[in-house]
């Protein structure tokens, strides 16, 4: 009977139910929706932009960022435009190729993000209380290779949550109450006992979510302490700058990943799961670069310098 089910399956779409519905109070919403993911790609592009055309932002920390952009409109691209095109189009439906590459892409980006966050505030933690060994403690190999290991510990990720769900025969309604495929959403789909895998979802959240958050507290805990004993007021306002600018973005991105994928199946809800989904996917990627970039002088002088050159 599974082996039927699940061939159905393979035959079918999922529906997504989607964010919105069509009346004029969606439309103001749908616009905004799209007007913030547009300052989003825009803002997150010509930060990169920016890092890559100034000699002045090639460093360890800017480097970091980059690729936090990156996976920022990873895991928006893959949500967004489908989207988009089912309330415009008024078709609801994704494959399950679609299914499965929006499970993949917004793991794998926020999953590297998770890592990448940890490796940023060590890398603060560095620069502040260690600042006559960095050259040597965050040299450009260690970088790329801290960059790679994020990526690889997101990409492995993906590829189980992948594997999993659609290991699993769905033999109830195929609509999926959310805008995108989530991976929570969709096991509620599922005839299956899914208990082992929503708990090993668990344990990779506390590898993934909780111990880099660790390793942020223990790195902020001590460059709060190094600051306290800086001397020089400037220097404390620019470490205070940086490390605070941090501590915005990872308090929206671990907010809303740790109300997104450490509650129990019970006390999870579909409306609950679609606002808490918002942040990571939509909120956090338009924030970012803004962030970055309004609270940081070396990005404001570069944005001046690549403007004052366009004779702009």
């Amino acid at each position: 009977m599974a082996t039927e089910l699940w061939n159905h399956t393979l035959l079918s779409n999922f529906i997504l139910k989607g964010l919105f519905s069509h009346s004029p109070y969606d439309f103001f919403f749908f616009s905004l929706v799209l007007l913030a993911s547009a300052t989003a790609l825009v803002g997150n592009i010509l930060l990169l932009l920016l890092i890559q055309a100034d000699r002045r932002l090639h460093t360890p920390m800017y480097f970091f960022l980059s690729q936090l952009s990156i996976m920022d409109l990873t895991v928006m691209c893959a949500v967004v435009p489908k989207m988009a095109v089912n309330f415009l189009s008024g078709r609801k439906s994704i494959s399950l190729g679609g299914c499965g590459a929006q499970i993949f892409l917004v793991v794998t980006g926020g999953g590297a993000e998770c890592f990448l966050l940890a490796v940023m505030a060590y890398d603060r933690y560095v620069a502040v209380c260690l600042p006559l060994r960095y050259a040597v403690l965050m040299n450009w190999k260690v970088c790329f290779r801290l960059a790679m290991a994020s990526w690889a510990g997101g990409l492995a990720d993906g590829v189980i949550d992948v594997g999993m769900v659609f290991s699993f025969p769905y033999c109830h309604s195929l609509e999926v109450d959310h805008f995108f495929c989530e991976v929570p959403a969709l096991l509620r789909l599922s005839c299956a006992d899914t208990s082992l895998f929503e708990d090993l979802i668990y344990a990779c959240c506390v590898v993934m979510l909780l111990v880099p958050l660790g390793v942020m507290v223990a790195s902020y805990a001590r460059v709060l302490t190094a600051v306290i004993n800086i001397p020089s007021t400037e220097g404390k306002q620019k470490a205070l700058t940086t490390c605070s600018s941090h501590l915005a973005v990872v308090g929206l991105y671990y907010g809303g990943a740790i109300l997104s994928y450490m509650q129990r199946a019970s006390a999870r809800t579909p409306s609950g799961d679609r606002a808490t989904s918002i942040f990571y996917t939509i909120l956090t990627p338009v924030l970012n670069p803004l962030i970055y970039s309004l609270r940081n002088r070396e990005v404001t002088r570069a944005l001046k310098k690549m403007v004052s050159r366009q004779g702009v």
